[in-house]
């Protein structure tokens, strides 16, 4: 399979490793330097596109893609609210491609099945409160990160007293702290930390009054987010649409 790489960081260097070890061809690589290779004929060659960047360009990068009629897996986050609907009309109806997710960690995705069925059966016991917390590198740059609001929509769709999900507190790398996770009843919070080098620890916490239960997932690398990708290219090279990880793993929509 030809790919090729938008966003060539320490994920785009180690995907690279990855796909070349599984035996697939690098045909391009685009950074902030070179954006004018989108309309490269290297470029429009690939099969998929593995994009990796940030907030503020990662639409930009999209639309390019598009444009050159390549196939594009993207794990940017923290462009959803502004162009989420539009993104996704042109895949279910415009014949563009985007296989997208938060996360493509596989023990991120056995993390969120076991979310979601955990909310089913709490939905049952309301003396339960839940919260959520996200811990992330000092170079992260949204918050909550898109793990955790991906976490926080699978916990909503299944427990019924709770609405919507809020910022909750943002621990800055500097050590200072703001907002709070006070907050509505029907209001799910989520607190965000930023420290060090890590590479992504989620947890969701119930509590009641005589005692909590707490789910957690603990990234010690990237390597699992790298393999994803790769596989959730693979499977984009032979389908359509705005896909993600619950088309890639069925399991998921158990």
């Amino acid at each position: 399979m030809k790919i090729a790489l938008i966003g060539y960081g320490k994920m785009g260097k180690e995907i690279e490793k990855v796909a070349r070890s599984r035996g697939h061809e690098i045909v391009c690589i685009i950074d902030v330097n070179n954006q004018d290779d989108f309309e490269s004929e290297a470029f429009k060659s690939a099969d998929v596109a593995i994009e990796f960047t940030n907030p503020m360009v990662a639409y930009s990068n999209y639309i390019k893609a598009f444009k050159a009629g390549v196939k594009l897996v993207s794990g940017s986050t923290g462009w959803m609210d502004e162009h989420g609907e539009e993104i996704k009309r042109l895949c279910t109806e415009g014949g563009k491609t985007l296989f997208w997710s938060s996360n493509f960690s596989l023990g991120v995705t056995i993390f969120s099945a076991l979310n979601k069925y955990l909310a089913k059966i709490m939905n049952q016991f309301p003396g339960y409160d839940v919260t959520m917390s996200e811990t992330h590198h000092i170079h992260k740059l949204d918050a909550p990160s898109g793990t955790a609001i991906t976490l926080a929509e699978g916990i909503l769709q299944n427990i019924d007293r709770k609405d919507k999900w809020v910022k909750g507190t943002f621990a800055a790398p500097d050590g200072t702290v703001s907002g709070t996770n006070d907050c509505a009843a029907d209001e799910l919070p989520i607190a965000s930390i930023r420290e060090g080098e890590v590479f992504g620890l989620h947890s969701v916490r119930y509590e009641s009054d005589v005692d909590s239960i707490t789910i957690t997932h603990d990234a010690k690398s990237r390597g699992g987010f790298v393999l994803g990708a790769v596989l959730a290219a693979e499977y984009t090279a032979q389908h359509e649409g705005y896909l993600g990880m619950s088309d890639l793993f069925p399991f998921l929509n158990d």
